[in-house]
């Protein structure tokens, strides 16, 4: 039993690749949508959340508190929709979200322009010029999104365990040898990496919590957890340490609770 995220650019067989991994191993897929959908349950509309990870920030956006509240809400969801392992997450930045969790496979998956070119024509109807631009357009956005939230090129082979590049390989090949991977030992979900794994879903449960109420709305705090017992730090109003607190405890899950203001 293991999680994988799966990065790649559009049109690049990353959909494929999910399902032929789910088949094989019987896991779960999840993608975009998904999240999308957990996530707004907290309030927040889906075409805003979509927008939000689809479309690269403004350079107002950059100095903006929204970067901090909709990664708290994605990341909330995609721990709660993974926690339970036997997974596969097909979405923008799963790797970079989950990057605190350790035995995740993260793969990415590369292409050749023309098999690129080949599907979009073949999904979208496009000419060749079309399918090109697009193509170009939706990469450059997703490059300046993943650096804006993360400060990273998403293209890094260092953020990945495996790098597939579909010029020399098909899906079924890929997708034999990266399920052959996460059946290894280190890729499995371990007692210590299930309680990891619950310890940041409730850390990110409590900081979405704090992200989307009226009153905590506009702090930005570190959330940890261990075993039930919350720890939040942050510059933040004395006043409102009390209202944090007992905003925190409602949480499912949270057993303690300790709240530190920053010097």
């Amino acid at each position: 039993m293991s999680i994988i995220t799966i990065s790649r650019g559009s049109f690049s067989g990353g959909r494929m690749l999910a399902e032929c991994l789910a088949r094989k191993l019987g896991y779960r897929c999840v993608d975009r949508d998904v999240i999308i959908e957990r996530a707004a349950a907290s309030g927040i509309s889906q075409d805003n959340l979509r927008e939000a990870l689809q479309k690269p920030p403004g350079f107002l956006e950059r100095f903006s508190h929204r970067r901090y509240r909709y990664l708290a809400l994605i990341q909330a969801a995609l721990t709660e929709e993974i926690k339970s392992g036997e997974a596969i997450y097909h979405g923008l930045g799963g790797h970079l979200l989950l990057q605190s969790a350790p035995h995740i496979l993260r793969t990415r998956l590369i292409a050749p322009m023309e098999y690129r070119v080949r599907l979009a024509r073949k999904r979208l109807k496009f000419s060749r010029e079309e399918a090109v631009a697009y193509i170009e357009k939706v990469d450059q956005e997703r490059q300046k999104w993943t650096q804006f939230l993360y400060g990273v090129d998403w293209g890094d082979p260092a953020l990945y365990d495996i790098v597939l590049n579909l010029e020399h390989t098909n899906i079924e090949q890929a997708c034999n040898t990266i399920s052959t991977l996460a059946l290894q030992r280190c890729f499995q979900i371990t007692p210590k990496f299930q309680k990891q794994l619950n310890d940041m879903a409730l850390a990110s449960r409590v900081k979405a919590t704090l992200a989307t109420h009226t009153s905590t709305s506009e702090l930005e705090m570190e959330v940890s957890a261990d075993n039930g017992i919350v720890s939040i730090r942050g510059s933040v109003p004395t006043d409102l340490l009390k209202e944090i607190a007992e905003i925190a405890r409602g949480v499912p899950g949270v057993t303690d609770l300790h709240v530190q203001e920053n010097n």
